[in-house]
Formats: C-alpha cells, sequence, structure tokens
C-alpha cells in the first residue's frame, strides 16, 4: 500500500469514526463533549446512521477488505444500538400510557366512591328527617 493509499484509508476510517460517535451522542449514549451532557435525538442518529450507510453505498467496490469489514461492523452496532433505543421508547410510551390508564380508573373509583358516600349520606338524611317527623306526629 502506496503513502497515498494509507492516508486515504486513514481518512476515510475518521470520517466514519466521525459519523459513528455523532450517532452514539444522539442516541444518548455517550455525553456531547461540548456540553458535557448526555443529549438524545433518534432522529439526528438516524440521519448520522443514513449518512454512513450513504457511503458505504457510493464507495462499494472502492474500498479494502479492512476498509470494508470496518465499515460493516460500525453499521452493524450503530443499527443495533438504534433499535434498541427505539425499543426503550416504545417500552415507556407503553408504561406511560399504563399508568395513565391507571390513574384514571382510580379516579373513576375515587368518584364512584364519593358519589356512593353522597348517596348514602343524602339517604341517612332523609330517614332521619322521616323520622323525625313521625316524631312530632306522634308528641
Amino acid at each position: 500500500m502506496t503513502e497515498f493509499e494509507q492516508k486515504d484509508t486513514a481518512l476515510f476510517m475518521q470520517l466514519v469514526m466521525t459519523f459513528q460517535a455523532a450517532a452514539w451522542q444522539q442516541m444518548g449514549k455517550i455525553k456531547n463533549p461540548i456540553t458535557d451532557k448526555i443529549e438524545r435525538s433518534l432522529d439526528q442518529a438516524r440521519y448520522s446512521i443514513d449518512m454512513l450507510e450513504m457511503l458505504k453505498t457510493k464507495t462499494k467496490g472502492n474500498l479494502t477488505d479492512d476498509e470494508l469489514k470496518f465499515v460493516n461492523h460500525v453499521m452493524t452496532e450503530l443499527q443495533l444500538n438504534f433499535v434498541d433505543e427505539l425499543n426503550k421508547d416504545k417500552e415507556k410510551a407503553k408504561a406511560e400510557a399504563k399508568a395513565k390508564e391507571e390513574t384514571k380508573a382510580e379516579t373513576r373509583e375515587e368518584k364512584k366512591a364519593e358519589a356512593k358516600e353522597e348517596t348514602k349520606t343524602k339517604t341517612e338524611g332523609r330517614t332521619e328527617t322521616k323520622a323525625e317527623e313521625k316524631e312530632e306526629k306522634k308528641g
């Protein structure tokens, strides 16, 4: 391999690693080095992964075996982690929906209990009033 080819290989791998690091950050797997915070944007992660996929497609037939193995490894790793993050979002949404439904059910039960108690109180009040009226008639 010539010095020029070695330089191109190093630059190509650096480009792949740049998109890889961006995707990791965008999936919230590593901190953003500028903000020092975990930031998550799956849309942006998808874009970075798509850019790598396009790069792989456009360089098809022009990559060395090592370059191709490297790109394939990075793509597989990112895609699996991306799907994992999507599944986490789905599970979180399910859990939130379940919690919301349970809260609604509890609220309905509380309202039923309050209505039952109110009806009971009204009925007892009527019973007491009738008993007082009977007492007055007797007296």
